[in-house]
């Protein structure tokens, strides 16, 4: 379950870039050099989550090729980041090219691998379905790319808060069927996240209004994280 409540606060850190259309500027090639061999070496979580954020504006950039409108946008940096993450996972110093080439290939390579599946949203991917493979040729789930338990085991104290102040959120800023969906979206109940198309079976209303549902509901979550500090 910790792994779908991560996804979830990611989504919001996420949304909160992409409303803003501010990311992190890029880094120079030594500060870059300087964290891949931090994370390569030494599987320092908190290089490769900066690695990730300085590298959204890249995604956002390459989701403009794809996207026809905002809510397009909205899916494709998701499932953009995807594959930024894969990219950042399996990339190695010895590599002979830029981070950023290889990421761009791997954030092109997901969001087309989505659009050949007729897949245009990130709810209609599954958390054990294989997005490829790493350098040593085994299978990688977007399971495999969502941090562990093991390593927020290193920065807990951080996450609980967080945590902590996701379920006050949840809890104070949702009505309740803000709440229920969110809560089946991301098996914040049983561990279990559900897709759009069957809470919306579920809940006897369509997949587009449980997504507009979702949608402001994670607003709402962003809103109040950033409020509470």
């Amino acid at each position: 379950m910790l792994n779908l409540i991560i996804s979830l606060l990611q989504k919001i850190f996420l949304l909160g870039h992409l409303q803003s259309g501010s990311f992190p500027k890029p880094l120079s090639e030594k500060e870059e050099l300087i964290l891949l061999e931090r994370y390569e070496k030494y599987g320092d979580v908190e290089a490769k989550n900066k690695l990730i954020e300085h590298n959204l504006r890249l995604v956002a950039h390459i989701v403009k090729k794809y996207a026809g409108n905002q809510d397009e946008a909205d899916d494709f940096l998701s499932i953009g980041t995807i594959g930024l993450i894969k990219g950042i996972n399996t990339f190695t110093t010895d590599k002979k090219t830029r981070l950023s080439t290889y990421v761009a290939k791997c954030i092109h390579n997901e969001i087309l691998m989505v659009l050949r599946a007729k897949k245009h949203l990130p709810s209609e991917v599954s958390l054990s379905e294989s997005i490829g493979s790493d350098k040593e040729g085994n299978e990688v789930t977007l399971m495999d790319i969502i941090p562990s338990e093991d390593e927020e085991i290193e920065v807990s104290y951080e996450k609980k808060l967080k945590i902590k102040k996701l379920y006050e959120s949840i809890k104070d800023c949702l009505d309740d069927r803000e709440k229920k969906i969110v809560e089946l979206r991301y098996g914040l109940i049983d561990g279990k996240a559900m897709p759009q198309r069957k809470i919306a079976k579920r809940l006897n209303i369509s997949r587009s209004y449980v997504s507009r549902i979702e949608k402001k509901a994670v607003e709402k979550l962003k809103d109040a994280l950033i409020n509470l500090g």
